[in-house]
């Protein structure tokens, strides 16, 4: 009984970090299943690949200290700094959405580049697939969007990427693997 009492009260004082974007955190080198990372501040990321998500892990703390919130906009990337904001476009529907990266992931390989919150597959509309090709792109929003996406809100919608700027992308990523 004392043994169940003990690890119940060390899940009442798990501390989460206030949801900020104050410090930034680049991070130490890492390595997950033998392969290594390396966080670098990169203002020119712009990747193809492919995102998945996860939802599963409700509650649970961050890499940079927050509480993990599934619907939130959020989404977990293997090197840029904690947190950063990207721009992800869906390479078969031409959506575009902002997202907050505020934890360290994907760790599986197939071209995976970022892991997107729940909220944020659904937004882009990649849910029911479970992973879909994408453009992930560094960028600097307005306040106004930082402020909702730190509150698990939207950020402004984006425009619709034209088919013929798609096709391209596609080609793109297709010669890359």
């Amino acid at each position: 009984m004392a043994a169940i009492a003990l690890s119940l009260s060390a899940c009442a004082t798990t501390r989460y970090r206030p949801v900020s974007d104050t410090p930034v955190r680049i991070g130490r080198p890492y390595m997950v299943r033998g392969t290594s990372y390396v966080p670098a501040a990169d203002p020119a990321y712009d990747m193809l690949g492919y995102a998945s998500w996860y939802g599963h892990e409700s509650g649970s703390m961050t890499a940079n200290g927050e509480r993990f919130r599934p619907g939130a906009i959020t989404a977990a990337h293997t090197t840029l700094p904690l947190p950063s904001y990207v721009e992800v476009t869906s390479l078969d529907t031409g959506r575009t959405i902002l997202v907050r990266i505020n934890d360290r992931g994907p760790f599986a390989g197939g071209g995976r580049i970022l892991d997107l919150s729940r909220g944020a597959a659904e937004l882009l509309g990649i849910r029911n697939q479970g992973h879909a090709p994408v453009r992930v792109r560094r960028v600097d929003p307005p306040e106004q969007d930082r402020a909702r996406l730190r509150e698990g809100k939207a950020a402004s919608e984006r425009p619709i990427v034209p088919e013929r700027v798609l096709s391209n992308l596609r080609a793109q990523l297709a010669a890359g693997f």
